[in-house]
């Protein structure tokens, strides 16, 4: 991978290596996309201060993140069906992550199970959770984060609905794949993709696998997820998840400071401000609009994470910046996986790694501690 070079190139060579459903599942968005390109465009839209003459020779990019040392403010955002970008998707990335010094989070979505990670890596990695209607099964899944040493449970509270993403239905998008005459094509012309699926340990919801009967009929299965998602879902069942799961909890889908003023209420040790990569509510504001006003109002009070539209060193640098303890990456690092499994994982990290050492050199500051919005020219 000598000549990747940047984030875009892994996007392209996932693009070529992946077919046209995978790629788009993990590429797109919901509706018109407004939301995804908000993300991107406001955060290019943020400039730095350029200074000079400043000693930036002992350079550190290490912090801590829920009181745990990391290398990076970075972690692996959840991203489902990775499974279905590289076999055995999940453990690859976590392997990378863990290599890197820094967090992954699986999906609840993930192809590979719980336990299929937790046999395969050396440290605690975190999960995520989305909160069904059945919820002993929930409850089951939170026991089994917790048999795994599962370090952190990340809640995701913002796919109570589901937002429509038009390329996934256009492209007949299920898990396992259905076959028809252009699909057999696709996978055709990617011998290795084939390969490399057919050689990991599942092709369906790794996690579900098991609970729900005849999970090899995908109808089934696909009408069991579909019904499960929670419309009834609030606060008070933060309450019954901390009555489960006894460690670090971090709430990902905040974008407004009424919720964040909520969430620092319940014992979350962190939240993380997101529009789910703009996949849910198209023509809600860019995470890094809200990102200020969030930190403002709660950033004493617990951590605040970024995620949204990060593809740079200096994409972290600016949320950074703007309040953020450390940011997630979840497209930049699918695309790697899409590219060139773990390897590629490893390439994602270490070009956002070495973005935000040179970004970090040029604005003048040492450490992570240092960067506020003193680096921005505002």
């Amino acid at each position: 991978m000598k000549h990747i070079t940047c984030i875009e190139d892994l996007r392209l060579l996932h693009k070529r290596n992946v077919p046209k459903a995978f790629f788009d599942y993990a590429d797109r968005g919901s509706y018109s996309e407004d939301t995804l390109r908000a993300n991107r465009d406001d955060l290019q839209r943020i400039k730095f201060r350029q200074r000079i003459l400043v000693d930036v020779s002992r350079r550190d990019l290490s912090t801590t993140i829920l009181g745990e040392p990391s290398a990076l403010p970075l972690i692996l955002a959840p991203v489902g069906l990775l499974g279905m970008q590289h076999g055995d998707g999940e453990i690859h990335a976590c392997r990378a992550a863990q290599a890197a010094g820094i967090p992954f989070t699986q999906s609840t979505m993930s192809i590979c199970s719980i336990e299929d990670i937790a046999a395969a890596v050396d440290k605690p990695f975190w999960f995520q959770l989305y909160v069904m209607k059945d919820r002993g099964f929930i409850k089951s899944l939170i026991e089994r984060a917790i048999a795994a040493k599962c370090s952190a449970l990340v809640l995701t509270v913002d796919l109570q609905v589901i937002g429509q993403r038009h390329q996934d239905i256009k492209n007949g998008m299920t898990v396992p794949p259905e076959w028809s005459l252009s699909k057999l094509f696709d996978f055709a012309i990617r011998p290795a993709w084939v390969a490399g699926v057919l050689r990991g340990k599942r092709r369906t919801f790794g996690n579900i696998a098991g609970h729900v009967k005849n999970t090899d009929d995908l109808n089934r299965l696909s009408e069991w997820i579909a019904s499960q998602f929670d419309t009834t879902l609030s606060w008070k069942d933060l309450d019954w998840i901390r009555g489960i799961w006894p460690g670090k909890l971090v709430l990902k889908g905040i974008l407004d400071v009424e919720d964040a003023e909520e969430a620092a209420k319940v014992g979350a040790q962190a939240l993380v401000v997101s529009n789910h990569g703009g996949r849910q509510l198209d023509g809600a504001p860019s995470s890094i609009e809200v990102l200020p006003e969030i930190v403002d109002a709660v950033g004493s009070k617990m951590e605040i994470m970024f995620d949204g539209g990060i593809r740079s060193g200096q994409d972290v640098m600016r949320a950074l910046a703007l309040g953020a303890k450390s940011c997630m990456i979840g497209r930049a690092y699918a695309y790697g996986l899409g590219a060139g499994g773990q390897a590629g994982v490893a390439k994602a990290i270490e070009i956002i790694r070495n973005e935000l050492n040179v970004t970090m050199g040029l604005c003048g500051v040492n450490t992570i501690a240092e960067i506020d919005d003193h680096v921005l020219a505002i």
